[in-house]
């Protein structure tokens, strides 16, 4: 059984693939708290994995994003075989924090200050950047290394950033921008 926050059908807003459909499976729990997270963490329904992937294959697209919370302390090698094993394409959203199955597709780390990280691969780096020293994070071994405002408060000093710093990318919280459900 996993605490499932909820499970929703809707177009990546953030990152690299932003505009892909895709099944969010948003695991309730973290073991950070970080001050701009937008999960309801209390907030859970208990779910067997056929019930995940009942629901998850309820929905006419390929990708699924495991997202939270912390979807590194409820996932395992049984689920992603099973959303393997029904054609689904694994993303995750993940602060790094914790060992992951090593068969997910595409890892999307959001590393936070002071956190050890334990992922063995990294596809894109995505920063929620408050001002912070983001340079460590270019040395972290992803192809694609992303800054995002705020909630959309500093984006003209994420700009400014990126442009001063190249090696980044913007990233925008579009769904919220164009008020994707």
């Amino acid at each position: 059984m996993r605490k499932i926050n909820e499970i929703f059908y809707s177009l990546q807003g953030e990152g690299f693939h932003t505009g892909t459909p895709a099944v969010f499976v948003r695991f309730s729990g973290c073991n950070l708290k970080c001050s701009f997270c937008d999960t309801q963490h209390e907030e859970f329904r208990m779910m067997t994995d056929d019930e995940i992937i009942a629901e998850v294959c309820t929905y006419p697209c390929q990708m699924v994003i495991l997202t939270g919370g912390e979807p590194g302390l409820s996932i395992d090698s049984q689920l992603t075989k099973a959303l393997h094993a029904a054609g689904k394409y694994i993303a995750i959203e993940t602060n790094g924090t914790c060992v992951l199955p090593e068969d997910i597709d595409w890892v999307t780390c959001s590393p936070k200050e002071g956190t050890t990280l334990k992922l063995h691969h990294i596809d894109e780096v995505k920063v929620v950047y408050v001002g912070q020293d983001v340079s460590p994070y270019l040395k972290l071994p992803a192809k694609h290394h992303f800054l995002q405002p705020c909630s959309g408060q500093n984006t003209n000093d994420v700009i400014a950033y990126i442009k001063e710093h190249p090696q980044w990318r913007l990233s925008l919280q579009t769904h919220k921008l164009i008020d994707i459900p």
